[in-house]
């Protein structure tokens, strides 16, 4: 059982990387020698071969013979187009090498996808024995989802990015291209203003300007975290732990509930839903939908327009007698205005203070990733309604603006708890800026 609330995390993850990667500032045009590129296949087959074990598979007919890759040449790219514009080596030699397997429906394929999502573990600091089935599909899956924002933003980005030092001209030309993709203007200067302070006083090769943009990144993700070291919510086992879910209605507020419930469950943890979107036709139902795919009991009044706090007492009740692990509440996504709402969080959580004042308590806030600068200026009135603590970013594989993310992270200073990158009930995993920005920059 793989538990993704106690998932192993990098801060700092180039510090942290693994043979073969062997300098600082490691990026996708680095040159490798054909020793590095064994290493890194050999790599690959072994996570692969360690999953497909512990799955009770045999793969050892799968890769005989392709225990050395066959001879590439990598030069004559690298001689006739610009940094920014060749294809990673690493990468590349691993797909020529990858097995194409035909697998059954369900099993996991070694293929490109495989490699990449693997190679973004191993720089992590992950060895081949401690990678899971689970995180390469996610991976995939957020690759996949980023596609759209990585084709549309990124890939010109990297262009004016890598070509040296930044005039007025390509800072125009970034500026334009980050506000496209609904990073908003503060997260935008503050982009800039990063790269202006590095790439106007000195010309940095293509690769490292990358590898810096990237760090840039990251390191805006990262500052609504402040000093802790892991950006998933753990959650406190023989403890009760309460997590309120806000949003707007249509952001996915119920959807999230539903697959946080499956991830708790999958994880090990003893989880409950309380019904307590009492306004809406259909919210009660819907949960209940939910409750049963992930196997979680749904605690509702059968009325309609009951108190909401009224659910939240008796989930609470239920929970504590049953000694679960994780709460989740399911809040109102609209009210009449913003006092109405403001009153209704406030008694919610007077009910939490008054019956569970000692469960760790967690504010979720539920953004839609396609409405972009839309749903931040509706995510203010929950920031100060909810006390929020987080945010739950959804519908990223649906948008272009995956910057949004950014724009979360500068805007709301809160912390990006989790993203949803499909509308599958796996489709949604703790969130880490590493395998974010590599997906957007290097996917």
């Amino acid at each position: 059982m793989f538990n993704w609330f106690r998932r192993p995390s990098a801060h700092n993850p180039q510090s942290l990387a693994p043979q073969p990667q062997k300098s600082e500032a490691v990026s996708e045009e680095t040159q490798v020698t054909e020793s590095e590129k064994s290493e890194l296949l050999n790599w690959a087959k072994t996570a692969y071969q360690n999953i497909q074990s512990d799955e009770g598979e045999t793969t050892e007919e799968e890769l005989e013979g392709e225990e050395q890759p066959p001879e590439t040449s990598l030069e004559t790219e690298a001689e006739t187009l610009p940094a920014w514009m060749r294809k990673s080596e690493r990468l590349e030699v691993l797909k020529e090498t990858a097995i194409e397997t035909t697998l059954e429906e369900g099993k996991l394929a070694f293929d490109e996808d495989f490699v990449w999502s693997a190679k973004v573990l191993a720089e992590q600091g992950r060895s081949a024995k401690e990678v899971s089935a689970e995180e390469i599909n996610w991976l995939k899956r957020l690759r996949q989802g980023l596609g759209k924002t990585r084709r549309g933003l990124v890939n010109q980005l990297k262009a004016i990015v890598g070509q040296g030092p930044l005039n007025q001209e390509a800072v125009g030309e970034i500026e334009t291209l980050l506000l496209q993709a609904d990073v908003g203007v503060e997260a935008t200067d503050y982009i800039i203003g990063k790269l202006q302070s590095k790439l106007v006083a000195e010309a940095l090769p293509p690769e490292e300007a990358i590898a810096y943009l990237k760090n840039i990144l990251r390191e805006l993700l990262d500052q609504p975290q402040g000093k802790q070291e892991n950006q998933a919510l753990s959650l406190e086992e023989d403890h009760l732990n309460i997590w309120l879910l806000t949003g707007v209605n249509g952001a996915g507020k119920t959807t999230t509930i539903g697959k946080l419930a499956h991830l708790a469950v999958k994880s090990g943890y003893s989880c409950m839903i309380a019904a307590a979107d009492t306004f809406r036709a259909a919210a009660v139902e819907q949960v209940k939908i939910w409750g049963a795919r992930s196997g979680t009991p749904v605690i509702a009044n059968q009325g309609q327009n009951t108190d909401p706090a009224a659910v939240v007492f008796d989930a609470i009740a239920a929970a504590q007698a049953k000694k679960t692990t994780l709460l989740l509440v399911d809040t109102a996504g609209r009210l009449q205005n913003k006092k109405n709402l403001m009153a209704e969080l406030a008694k919610i959580r007077g009910i939490i203070d008054k019956k569970a004042p000692n469960a760790t308590v967690e504010s979720l806030l539920v953004l839609d990733a396609t409405v972009g600068q839309n749903g931040l200026r509706q995510a203010e009135v929950f920031l100060e309604a909810a006390k929020l603590s987080g945010v739950v970013l959804t519908k990223l594989d649906g948008s272009a603006k995956g910057g949004i993310a950014l724009a979360v992270a500068q805007q709301l200073n809160l912390p990006i708890r989790f993203v949803g990158a499909g509308e599958g009930i796996e489709d949604l995993r703790p969130f880490s800026s590493y395998e974010f920005v590599e997906a957007l920059i290097n996917g």
